[in-house]
């Protein structure tokens, strides 16, 4: 059969693609190896006979455009979270209000000894705020290039701190805290294993983590992450796009737009006038017979916790809710980062690993069951920084039970009571609690590295790189551009790329809509 375009990968990004093409009238095959749509942002039930539906890879939701929503239709709700973050220190600890700024700085006040902490971090997401207006924006329009982005942040203090001096070194240059230092740069590491005060990519990451929508929230998807991507495969179906579950691509031809694909049925060609990619770069060049090139490689322990009630904390004027409904910070001052940087990057898992966690159902409890909803359940799901795949490689299972072992006692360490007192168990009498590595990544979700941007992020204007012999001048302009015009990237791999946005799908077609 013949389509007008072929998308490879049922992602959440794959979907936005599908349903703008859709939408456009053009006739869309999406083509997902799993027998679910959704890929790294779904909800799941990973613990057997309890009714928890997890965000099991993908938790928040900053990066995904208004317009997107309005656009498509979507029956969307994101939720605001009142408190952004909670950092322990010893008996007290930095609380983010963003309803009580008299709280917040009191809270600054009580970590730091006093105020100029909090006036510089007043100025300095100030700053961040007036970018991510200006930048956001340009994000689902064609590239600008490095002069035109300059120009529209307007501000050559802001262009220098972010996009041409380490943010390490501007972080250590506004605050005085080791602990407000570290809870700034942890936007800089999410996914990302990197130096903060030598390489430009913390930078990257940073820049993705502050702009999202012009706002730099982070939102709470009602029902789960699975309902962002069931509303967008939703929207692709209501407008005539097919898809396939359970079809795994096996090779992409990209002079015919032939693609290959396994179901339960056998082997199978379709063609596509063009062949959108939600995929990894490096799986697209396996796929269409080419060099990957340098595997990229992720850095992050994803751990997915059911809680029989939350845990006490050692500071009073905090209570469990308010710290857990935000980002609870766990062991991210400035130089613990740097500690558990050094340790990994000589190849051991960090003694005191980094992290953070956030309770969605303090939220959002609709994605618990009735009873659990009663007995006070939640869940927790926790990123834990500076674990790349490399650890992971030689024993997966040994280092993955390591880096839990190290990473359980790192919450410990800043609560008043051991964490798994508080975990809930399921039928089996077995706590539930779920781990996933950098590799188990890889296996299971076909992420080269575990890497959860595809590859490393790239800035959000045009570069010499872009333009690649062959390719397709549109899907250049638009950053989606791969070296066959007539295949084009649509995933976290685009330039763009990266977290839930669907930001690279809408780009790829509009380059095909609009040119």
């Amino acid at each position: 059969m013949r389509y007008d375009v072929v998308v490879a990968g049922g992602g959440h990004n794959g979907l936005t693609a599908a349903a703008y093409l859709a939408q456009a009238g053009r006739s869309v095959l999406v083509l997902e190896r799993q027998d679910h749509v959704g890929g790294l942002a779904v909800s799941a039930r990973p613990f057997p006979g309890v009714d928890a539906r997890l965000s099991r890879y993908a938790y928040l939701v900053s990066l995904l455009p208004a317009r997107i929503v309005r656009e498509l239709g979507l029956p969307l709700e994101l939720r605001r979270r009142r408190f952004a973050s909670y950092t322990p220190s010893g008996a007290t600890g930095l609380l983010v209000d963003n309803d009580d700024e008299e709280r917040t700085a009191e809270s600054f006040a009580a970590v730091t000894g006093g105020r100029a902490d909090y006036d510089a971090w007043r100025r300095f997401y100030g700053m961040i705020g007036e970018v991510a207006r200006r930048l956001a924006p340009t994000l689902l329009e064609p590239l600008p290039t490095r002069e035109e982005a300059r120009r529209i942040v307007g501000d050559e203090t802001a262009w220098r701190a972010l996009f041409e001096r380490p943010i390490g070194e501007t972080v250590a240059e506004t605050f005085g805290s080791d602990l407000v230092r570290g809870v700034v740069l942890t936007d800089a590491l999410i996914g990302t294993f990197a130096d903060p005060d030598r390489d430009l990519l913390a930078n990257r990451c940073f820049l993705y983590h502050v702009i999202g929508d012009g706002t730099g929230l982070w939102n709470v998807p009602v029902g789960g992450m699975g309902a962002v991507s069931q509303a967008l495969a939703d929207a692709a179906v209501r407008h005539g796009a097919e898809i396939r579950t359970g079809a795994e691509v096996l090779a992409v031809d990209p002079a015919t737009g032939e693609v290959t694909f396994r179901d339960a049925a056998g082997e199978h060609t379709v063609t596509g006038g063009h062949v959108l990619a939600a995929l990894p770069p490096a799986v697209l060049a396996r796929l269409a017979g080419a060099d990957p090139g340098p595997a990229p490689e992720g850095a992050q322990l994803k751990i997915n916790i059911l809680l029989a009630r939350l845990p006490r904390l050692k500071d009073p004027k905090v209570s469990p809710a308010e710290a857990f409904s935000g980002t609870f910070h766990i062991n991210e001052g400035r130089d613990q980062l740097a500690a558990a940087y050094a340790q990994a990057a000589a190849g051991r898992i960090p003694e005191l690993p980094p992290a953070e966690v956030y309770c969605h159902t303090l939220t959002d409890p609709s994605i618990l069951g009735p009873e659990l909803r009663e007995r006070g359940a939640h869940t927790m799901t926790l990123f834990g920084l500076h674990m790349p795949a490399r650890l992971f490689r030689d024993d997966p299972e040994g280092a993955r039970e390591a880096a839990l072992r190290a990473t359980l006692a790192s919450i410990d360490s800043v609560l008043a009571e051991p964490i798994e007192d508080c975990l809930l168990r399921g039928p089996d009498g077995e706590p539930c609690l779920e781990v996933k590595t950098p590799v188990d990544l890889e296996n299971e979700a076909g992420l080269p590295g575990g890497h959860i941007f595809h590859r490393h992020l790239a800035w959000p204007y045009a570069e010499a790189d872009d333009a690649a012999d062959g390719a397709d001048p549109a899907a250049v302009r638009w950053g989606v551009a791969t070296a066959w015009p007539r295949i084009l990237l649509c995933g976290a791999g685009a330039r763009r790329g990266g977290g839930v946005s669907g930001i690279p799908g809408r780009n790829a077609a509009m380059a095909l809509l609009n040119g």
